[in-house]
């Protein structure tokens, strides 16, 4: 009986893949990875070049990204759909063969295969390789620490209304805002109206080629891109140990 391999591939610099998922990536004989159609996906462009040269490769395709809106019950249902589909297949490739699934950054932080997880359960052996977090990779590249002492981190997606942003934006010590793309707009204000705009950066395409860091105030208000993450860097709460 085979089984499931998820293995982080940590922010999308292929250096920051773990020792662990390298070494399962280049033996794996089947390679399974998420990506939008007609794309050819972020996981698999991490792993270019790390292939076997007879591996079988399964993209799993989305069938809706931002056609629908998120919140919608069409596209629950249609994303419901994919994940339980997939499950299946995924299930019956492992009877007999170990399969590789591929996901970025780390495979329980706001990652795709969460919900093949759930849906594997008691179906198949699985193994899940942790991987560095996209945010880790993006606050590192500001060169400044995201928490010092006692701050206490607020993780956020760009996706929530601009009033529950505001509020968990005045309460927190250091901030990351996920998923913001098309939703920077409602980002920056929601910033700007708990008076923490001054201190924000934006991090488009962390580790990855053509990384930005700039700071958010200064960055133009159209979409950026779907890899960007904004972050509010902590300023220490009890910092004993400070010069």
């Amino acid at each position: 009986m085979g089984k499931i391999i998820c293995t982080g591939l940590g922010p999308g610099d292929p250096d920051l893949i773990s020792v662990r998922s390298d070494r399962l990536i280049r033996a794996a004989r089947h390679v399974a990875y998420f990506r939008k159609a007609g794309s050819p996906g972020q996981a698999r462009s991490i792993v270019e070049g790390m292939l076997a040269h007879a591996v079988t490769e399964y993209p799993m395709e989305y069938p809706v990204t931002i056609e629908l809106p998120f919140e919608s019950a069409a596209y629950r249902q249609a994303l419901a759909s994919f994940y339980d589909d997939w499950a299946a297949r995924l299930a019956r490739l492992a009877e007999t063969e170990d399969v590789v699934v591929l996901c970025e950054g780390d495979p329980f932080f706001y990652g795709s295969f969460m919900h093949l997880h759930t849906r594997l359960q008691g179906r198949v052996r699985i193994e899940v390789v942790p991987g560095i977090s996209g945010m880790s990779g993006c606050w590192t590249a500001t060169d400044l620490p995201i928490t010092w002492g006692d701050d206490v981190l607020t993780i956020l997606m760009g996706t929530l209304p601009e009033d529950d942003l505001v509020r968990h934006m005045r309460a927190c010590d250091a901030l990351v805002v996920m998923k913001t793309g098309r939703d920077i707009g409602k980002v920056r204000r929601a910033l700007a109206r708990a008076g923490r705009l001054a201190d924000a950066w934006l991090v488009e395409r962390g580790t990855m080629p053509g990384q930005r860091v700039i700071r958010l105030a200064e960055a133009g208000t159209e979409d950026c891109p779907y890899f960007s993450t904004v972050l509010v860097h902590g300023r220490g709460q009890r910092r004993e140990v400070a010069p």
